[in-house]
Formats: structure tokens, C-alpha cells, sequence
């Protein structure tokens, strides 16, 4: 798979550009704050709908414009597909497949694989939770694009029960006669149970599965310096290591049970895999708290590329990015880097420095200046 051109209007710092890129390396080089970021930022949200940078579509609209454009060429086993989608603040994005309007904007998830790496990722080492579990379903949902529903049928159901547990305790504290009407609490709680499984029971198979390619690629990155380790520590007491959906919705219910007066008391939900976290060591530490920044750097680094070797291990060939990574890395980082990632269908690197990148990723180059993007090489 790869991405044969990427259009942008109004997104972002470009009014208007349009790049070609090519199967194999490509190396995008220009000044800080140029747009270098933007371009894969873009890419980034045609395979997710999400920005790995806000929280919000707002800032991804060029100040002035009331949507912005996003289109992608993607070439998939000798077939082209493209992909267009439109963002506007606000409102729900419009989408486009092979120019035929699109039921639903995530019916375009699956069309580009794309594993992306970025500066914000070391917060998957030394950020919250919850930038864990993003990970997880991000790549969930690249590997089996209908957990996308999944996980929009769960945030939806947690919604909902919160905004019940949230008016039941405004009422109380301001003198309600029972503190709120939560006669449709078990009604929610069912809901929580079944979709809550279904997504725990998704993350429990992948992170199985993606235990031993973070094992690899961090021994692979950092030289053999530590033993990586990752483990699933769900909110829930499970009877057993089981990813039956019916147990684990089991598990759900009980808990919830067990929690219902403290959920009132507090008035949100404090059981479900939007409580979980994903364990991360080195050797037989914790690594946030205990890694060093170069650690730290390597172990975000590998969590991608464990993700990359996933994909590809299960048949999939998805588009790699490495944006402004190289800077961080000491020469033999990036050599060994160089090595891991030089077999990629498609790759792109991002970087202020063009001595940064190694000589064995000099595929097809592009200087980045303030809104426009050129071939070079």
C-alpha cells in the first residue's frame, strides 16, 4: 500500500498544494514551522479521523475558512482508491470513496493503513492512561476497521450513563427529594456490559499479540539495553485471563454493581475499558517514572513499530511515517532505524536537517516551504 498523491485545501497553513510521492522512502525537509507536520498530520487523519496533535477538528480549518479538504490517492494491490473527506468544525465530515459520497465519514477507515510516528508519542511513556488507550484502539481499529462502531457504541454508552450519574448528583447536591430519577441506570448498565466486552476483549487479543514485537523492536532500537514489556491491566478483577465476550460482559456487570454507590456518590462511571491502562516496563521497572528521556524516546518509538510489524505480520501493508524523529536519535539509533524501517512499502520522513537521515532512506525528496511542497530529487 501506498499513497500515490495527497491534495490539501485549507487545511491547516495551506490554502491550496498538492504532493506526488513514491512507493519507498520519501523525505520531506524544511525550516521549523513550515508545514512539514501538516502533511502528515493530514495523512495521519485520513487513516484514524483523529489528529494526533488536538483533541478538536477546529484547528485543522486555515484561519478564515469554514471547512478544509482532504484528498488522498491511495494504491492498494495495483488498484487506486481515492479518498476524500471534508472537515467542518462543528459538524459532522463529509466523506468520499472513489468519488461516491460516503454513508458515514468511518466508512473510509481501511482504505490507507498508516502507522505514524511523532514528538507527541513520548507520551505514551510518560503521559496518562488514556494516551495509552488511544494507542490501543488507534490501532485496533487500523487492524479491524469495525471496531471503529465498537468503540463509538461504547464512548456513546458512557456518555449518556455519565450525563445520568451527572444530573442525579447535581440534583442531590442541590437538595433533591431522591437525588435524580436513575430508574434507566440498569438500562445503561446492560449497554456498558455488552460493548464494553467487546472492546475489552479487542484490546486483551491485540495487546497478546503485540507483546512480542515491542519486545523486538525495542531490544532491535535500543541495542539490547533492557528488556521491554507490556501488559493489559483492565479496571475490572477478571476470574481468569479470558477474552470470552460473555465472561468479560459477566465481569462488567458485577463490577458495575460493586461500584453503584460510589458512582452515584462521585457521579460518573469509574468501571470500563475507559478506565484501563496498558503497563509498560523495562526489565522488572515501570518505565514511566523510572526511564531515562533517551529510553523513554526508544520505548515510544518501538510501541510504532511493534504496531508496524503487526499489520504487516497479518497481511498488511501499511504506510510508515517518522515525523522529525531522526533529531532525537544518536547516529547509531538511526542507523539501526535505518535498518528496520528500510523495507517499508512506503515510507515517509519528516526532518529540519537533511544530514539527519540516513543515507540508506535517500528515496525521493521534497523541500517544504511556507505553503508549498516541491519535488528536489
Amino acid at each position: 500500500m501506498y499513497v500515490r498523491r495527497l491534495e490539501l485545501v485549507d487545511f491547516r497553513s495551506y490554502e491550496r498544494v498538492g504532493v506526488d510521492l513514491e512507493p519507498g522512502p520519501n523525505v520531506l525537509t524544511g525550516a521549523n514551522g513550515v508545514g512539514k507536520t501538516n502533511l502528515v498530520e493530514a495523512l495521519g487523519y485520513v487513516a484514524t479521523l483523529d489528529s494526533h496533535r488536538v483533541a478538536t477538528d477546529a484547528p485543522l480549518v486555515r484561519m478564515g475558512a469554514s471547512s478544509a479538504v482532504i484528498r488522498c490517492a491511495v494504491v492498494h494491490e495495483g488498484r487506486e482508491l481515492l479518498v476524500e473527506l471534508e472537515i467542518v468544525p462543528g459538524k459532522a465530515n463529509r466523506a468520499r470513496l472513489g468519488r461516491s459520497p460516503a454513508r458515514r465519514a468511518r466508512d473510509v477507515l481501511g482504505a490507507l493503513r498508516l502507522v505514524l510516528f511523532a514528538p507527541e508519542d513520548l507520551e505514551l511513556v510518560r503521559g496518562d492512561p488514556a494516551e495509552r488507550r488511544r494507542y490501543l484502539d488507534d490501532l485496533l481499529v487500523t487492524r479491524q476497521p469495525r471496531y471503529a462502531g465498537v468503540r463509538a457504541d461504547y464512548d456513546r454508552v458512557v456518555k449518556q450513563r455519565n450525563a445520568l450519574l451527572r444530573t442525579a448528583y447535581l440534583a442531590r447536591k442541590t437538595g433533591g427529594n431522591r437525588g435524580g430519577d436513575l430508574s434507566t441506570l440498569a438500562v445503561w448498565d446492560t449497554h456498558l456490559a455488552r460493548h464494553g466486552a467487546e472492546l475489552l476483549a479487542g484490546r486483551l487479543e491485540l495487546v497478546a499479540a503485540l507483546a512480542p514485537h515491542v519486545a523486538k523492536a525495542y531490544d532491535a532500537v535500543a541495542a539490547g539495553r533492557g528488556a521491554a514489556g507490556i501488559a493489559y491491566r483492565p479496571s475490572v478483577e477478571l476470574p481468569e485471563p479470558t477474552t470470552d465476550r460473555a465472561v468479560l460482559a459477566d465481569a462488567l456487570t458485577a463490577a458495575l454493581a460493586e461500584q453503584r454507590s460510589a458512582e452515584i456518590e462521585r457521579g460518573t462511571t469509574l468501571v470500563g475499558p475507559h478506565r484501563d491502562d496498558l503497563a509498560l516496563t523495562l526489565g522488572p521497572l515501570p518505565a514511566k517514572g523510572y526511564a531515562s528521556h533517551g529510553e523513554s524516546w526508544s520505548y515510544a518509538l518501538a510501541l510504532r513499530l511493534a504496531g508496524y510489524d503487526l499489520l504487516r505480520a497479518d497481511g498488511i501493508e501499511p504506510v510508515l511515517v517518522l515525523d522529525d524523529v531522526f533529531a532525537e536519535l544518536d547516529a547509531g539509533r538511526r542507523e539501526r532505524l535505518a535498518e528496520l524501517v528500510g523495507g517499508a512499502a512506503q515510507l515517509l520522513v519528516t526532518c529540519a536537517v537533511d544530514d539527519d537521515v540516513p543515507a540508506a532512506l535517500r528515496g525521493a525528496r521534497y523541500a517544504v516551504g511556507e505553503g508549498t511542497v516541491r519535488r528536489v530529487g
